[in-house]
């Protein structure tokens, strides 16, 4: 286990002897690169015939040999090596550790704006397709023709419902505390803090409660929906389910869809009247509205074109958090960052459309007289 050289004629012979096992000569290895350094050769060979065994750190100690002999411009003739050991150092010499970046070319603004428009066209493909497979799926499930297990329906049901109560309980009353304290900083300066009651109560019903428990929802359900069928999608699942021949559609998103539509309305209907608690506790200890007082113009102000306006609101939310959540589910990645990307756009994709929809809604009623 030495490194013998000796110089002649300007070539330095290196002479590999014996066993080369977890060779550790730091002093013998700074030696010779000294004198390569140092001294004026033109080559270096190396003499193997007495070489037996040798692993990885003689593959290290000659590459360190090779290195400082390009640094001098000096020639390395690795030639008599055994071949695997000639080829993992061959390797090792004309590998680029630092490789260089392409060089980015900026396209052309009408380029740009074209690969732009095929991005939002292709997008707008997948979105359409998915929502027709979701629409043939339910038209299947009223015809009994569905592959959707009733415990997944039960299960979701449970999930986006009993279980979001609390939470949306406490959202709504706090909106409709909120709203009789803006209402009655306006209505004080005209002494008419009594029709707080009907300010809270027309924007909870018609509205308020909806987006109230619309943009909950999103946020726990339609995240809870893109992560747990992006995490399939990372395991290979959804792929083992397409091999069986099981529609996605029926098996992964019919029963998430049918829960929250079914569970959004009622959650809407919910946050309408807790709002109107809030609204009523603001009035009752706050502004010492008499409690008759207060329920009297409450009741007044409420009207069923109002109520089912906001519940019809509750409808299309559920129907758009499912579908933004089990879409970007489905058309997740395969790495877990592709899951928190999902995630994301579930959410934001399902408030986006929410406030949309709302309007679209609201223009629509005001052109009816609703």
């Amino acid at each position: 286990m030495n490194l013998d050289f000796k110089e002649s004629d300007g070539i330095l012979l290196l002479f590999l002897k014996g066993d080369y096992l977890n060779f550790d000569s730091p002093q013998k290895l700074e030696s010779l690169l000294s004198f390569i350094a140092n001294s004026n050769i033109k080559s270096v060979k190396i003499e193997t015939t007495n070489l037996t065994l040798w692993d990885s750190s003689l593959l290290s100690v000659l590459f360190q040999i090779a290195k400082a002999a390009e640094h001098k411009n000096i020639k390395f003739d690795f030639v008599s090596l055994p071949n695997d050991l000639k080829h993992m150092l061959q390797l090792a010499l004309t590998v680029d550790r630092k490789p260089t970046l392409p060089k980015e070319t900026k396209e052309d603004f009408f380029t740009e704006i074209g690969h732009l428009s095929l991005i939002v066209w292709n997008a707008f493909n997948r979105g359409c397709s998915f929502i027709s497979d979701a629409t043939k799926s339910f038209i299947r499930l009223i015809s009994h023709k569905a592959i959707m297990r009733p415990v997944d329906f039960l299960f979701a049901l449970d999930a986006c419902g009993p279980k979001a109560i609390g939470i949306v309980s406490l959202i709504s009353f706090m909106v409709g505390l909120i709203l009789a304290f803006v209402g009655a900083i306006q209505l004080k300066d005209f002494g008419a803090q009594i029709y707080v009651a009907s300010l809270v109560t027309i924007g909870m019903i018609r509205i308020m409660g909806a987006i109230m428990a619309g943009i909950i929802m999103a946020g726990r359900t339609g995240a809870s929906y893109a992560a747990t069928i992006g995490t399939m999608q990372v395991n290979e699942e959804i792929d083992a389910l397409k091999t069986m021949g099981i529609p996605i559609t029926d098996f992964l998103v019919l029963p998430r869809l049918c829960a929250l539509v079914i569970a959004m309305p009622l959650l809407t209907m919910l946050a309408d009247f807790v709002g109107m608690l809030g609204g009523a506790f603001v009035g009752v200890v706050m502004l010492d509205i008499a409690p008759e007082e207060y329920w009297k113009y409450a009741w007044n102000a409420f009207g069923l074109k109002n109520f089912l306006v906001g519940v019809f609101h509750g409808l299309v939310f559920g129907y758009i958090i499912a579908l933004c959540g089990c879409y970007y589910g489905i058309n997740c990645g395969r790495n877990a960052d592709s899951v928190g990307v999902a995630t994301t756009k579930a959410v934001v994709s399902s408030i986006v459309w929410m406030i949309v929809i709302t309007g679209i809604i609201t223009v629509i009623c005001e052109g009816l007289g609703l």
